[in-house]
């Protein structure tokens, strides 16, 4: 009655144990390592004008999902044909590489350790390896804001999302999320050389980040009821300013986090030089904090146990 959802359940309590394994390769760098092969090799053969190079982007794309896609197909179809239970053992691995709570609470940490001990260069530092926006200006608040914005978005990104399609369509989906996640990541920017070549990666992303994102957002919601933080003024900031951003999804967590919290986040940031002016999400009722960041996690991380059990529902009614 439970195989179809043990290596879900198992993939996500050994990533709250251990996180990633950062002493074998990532199946995500793997597949960083593909698009920027791939980039290299359809810029060469594509014209570079608009149309030319968007064609290479969707040519990209198809390759790498496919392949993203395929070989964890193949692992465990092969698998499943020796023993159920290794396929059970690899399912169950493959589950904790594509979830990531715990790495994105450790990560978060150091930024707060750093401000703890009132290293504001070390702050930096540890903020830049899960932001993408430019860190050596920020101040003390705008370090503080952009951890508080990963940790919101990244619970739709790096857990809601990839458990949504594990639970519709099988483990080899989360693959597949990873695999477009990835490209908008490494593509999906407005700016030369990727605004036509990042095109529609970006586009699928936000296709396929569409519902997850706002389920991630309803259940944040519904965990900061839980632990008495302020679900009035979280819907209302949810409802106001879900919207508020170049993207279609990044602001619902974000918004319902900011109205949760009782703060103000996002604003105008540099990215790779370049300002890129943003509309502020929520209300500031208080200014922001350090404990603000691991209020977040443990925010974070009972909306991922609530993601895990709507996933877990959801793959027993469809098996």
């Amino acid at each position: 009655m439970f195989m179809p959802i043990l290596p879900l359940f198992l993939g996500f309590v050994i990533d709250l144990f251990f996180g990633d394994p950062h002493e074998i390769p990532h199946p995500v760098v793997w597949i960083g390592k593909l698009i920027s092969f791939l980039e290299i090799k359809l810029r060469k053969v594509f014209p570079k004008t608009a149309k030319g190079e968007r064609t290479a982007g969707f040519i990209l794309w198809v390759i790498t999902v496919t392949v993203s896609t395929g070989i964890p197909w193949l692992v465990l179809y092969f698998c499943g044909k020796v023993s159920v239970y290794l396929r059970i053992i690899i399912e169950s691995i493959i589950c904790w590489q594509i979830i990531a709570v715990r790495d994105l609470k450790t990560e978060s940490m150091k930024v707060y350790d750093a401000l703890s001990k009132g290293s504001l260069p070390e702050a930096k530092k540890a903020v830049s390896m899960i932001v993408g926006r430019d860190t050596e200006k920020l101040d003390e608040t705008g370090i503080i804001k952009a951890a508080v914005e990963t940790i919101a978005e990244n619970t739709s990104d790096g857990i809601a999302a990839p458990l949504f399609y594990i639970a519709l369509f099988g483990t080899p989906a989360g693959f597949f999320y990873k695999a477009v996640n990835t490209m908008d990541s490494m593509l999906g920017y407005v700016d030369p050389p990727y605004t036509n070549f990042g095109w529609f990666p970006a586009k699928a992303d936000d296709v396929f980040n569409f519902i997850p994102s706002r389920i991630a957002a309803i259940l944040m919601l519904i965990a900061g009821g839980l632990q008495k933080l302020d679900l009035r003024n979280g819907w209302k900031i949810f409802v106001r300013d879900r919207y508020k951003h170049a993207s279609p999804n990044s602001a619902q967590t974000e918004s319902a986090c900011a109205g949760l919290l009782r703060v103000q986040l996002a604003g105008d940031a540099y990215y790779h030089g370049v300002l890129h002016k943003k509309q502020f999400i929520g209300d500031p009722l208080r200014n922001v904090e350090r404990e603000d960041i691991p209020r977040t996690c443990r925010l974070m991380y009972l909306t991922s146990v609530l993601l895990l059990m709507l996933s877990c529902f959801i793959r027993m009614v469809l098996r």
